[in-house]
């Protein structure tokens, strides 16, 4: 296998399912190693604009291998329980009724 075959071997998913969420858009996509092993990537991606009004995506992945899916599943579900039970209600503009205006960077305040 040749480098470019080798690049587009791991860049093609086996399964691929996405989830728009206001400005925001996710990715679960299913691949294989070089040795036939499935992992999981879940891609963040945000369309940001420049200055000059030109835009990209911005993006953020996060590989998940399978020795690790019961505990990643098992802490996942627990968080979001924790939210669900703990979180207090927001009143959401109604220009934002998807959440998609709070940034990150709010967090921290």
């Amino acid at each position: 296998m040749g480098a470019d075959d080798n690049r587009k071997y791991n860049e093609e998913a086996l399964y691929s399912k996405s989830v728009r969420a206001g400005k925001r858009t996710y990715f679960f996509d299913v691949r294989s190693t070089r040795a036939g092993d499935y992992y999981l990537t879940l891609t963040e991606s945000k369309k940001r604009f420049n200055d000059d009004g030109t835009f990209v995506f911005e993006k953020h992945k996060l590989f998940l291998y399978k020795e690790d899916f019961e505990k990643f599943t098992e802490n996942f579900h627990d968080a979001i329980d924790f939210i669900k039970k703990n979180a207090p209600v927001v009143e959401t503009a109604p220009d934002s009724a998807d959440g998609s205006s709070v940034s990150f960077d709010d967090l921290g305040k």
